[in-house]
C-alpha cells in the first residue's frame, strides 16, 4: 500500500466531519467517535434522558477504505451555495462526501485520473499535510514511424532535403524502435 496521500480533506459523512485521504490505490476515511449536534439537542430537549439512555459516545465512528480499482464512478452535485456531495459509486456501495464546489472538482478529478490509470494532477495538500508526491512526468507520444517515414521520402522527393540528411533522418527515426 502507498503510503503518501495524494490529496486529503475533510468531508462531512453521516452527520459528522470525516479526514478523507486518497492515495494511489484508495480512498480512506475516519469518522471521529463524539457527540453530534442531533443527540446534543435531544439530550437538551429530553432533560439529558436521553443521553442517559443511549450513552454520550454512542457514535457511528470507525474508518473505511474502498480501493481505486472497484470504484466505477464518480458525480458530483450541487448543495446549495456553498457544498456539493461528490459520490463515490462502486458495485455494492454509495458513498457521499460533502465538500465545498471547488474541492468538489478537485476530488472528482483525482479520483477520475486514478480511475483511468493516468497519473494525476499534482494537487496542493491541506496545509496540515505533508509535501505532495512529486509530479509524474508524462509518457513519450508514440511516434508513427511509417508515416514519418513517408514524410521524409516525400520532402526529399520534392528537393527539401539531400539524400544525405534523408539518410540520417531515417536512421534516427529506426533507432527509436
Amino acid at each position: 500500500m502507498v503510503d503518501q496521500a495524494l490529496y486529503t480533506f475533510t468531508s462531512h459523512i453521516l452527520g459528522k466531519n470525516a479526514k478523507v485521504s486518497i492515495y494511489t490505490d484508495r480512498i480512506e476515511w475516519a469518522l471521529a467517535r463524539g457527540v453530534s449536534g442531533a443527540k446534543v439537542t435531544a439530550g437538551i430537549m429530553t432533560g439529558g434522558l436521553s443521553m442517559l439512555a443511549t450513552g454520550v459516545k454512542n457514535g457511528k465512528a470507525g474508518t473505511e477504505m474502498i480501493p481505486i480499482k472497484s470504484i466505477s464512478s464518480v458525480t458530483t452535485k450541487r448543495d446549495g451555495l456553498i457544498n456539493s456531495y461528490v459520490s463515490v459509486i462502486t458495485a455494492g456501495n454509495t458513498i457521499d462526501f460533502r465538500v465545498s464546489h471547488k474541492e468538489a472538482e478537485i476530488v472528482k478529478s483525482t479520483l477520475t485520473q486514478l480511475m483511468i490509470g493516468g497519473a494525476p494532477a499534482a494537487v496542493a495538500p491541506e496545509p496540515a499535510a505533508s509535501a505532495p508526491a512529486p509530479a509524474v512526468a508524462p509518457a513519450a507520444p508514440q511516434v508513427d514511424v511509417a508515416a514519418q517515414l513517408q514524410q521524409l521520402a516525400s520532402l526529399r522527393d520534392a528537393g527539401v532535403l539531400t539524400e544525405e540528411e534523408f539518410a540520417a533522418k531515417k536512421a534516427e527515426l529506426l533507432a527509436r524502435m
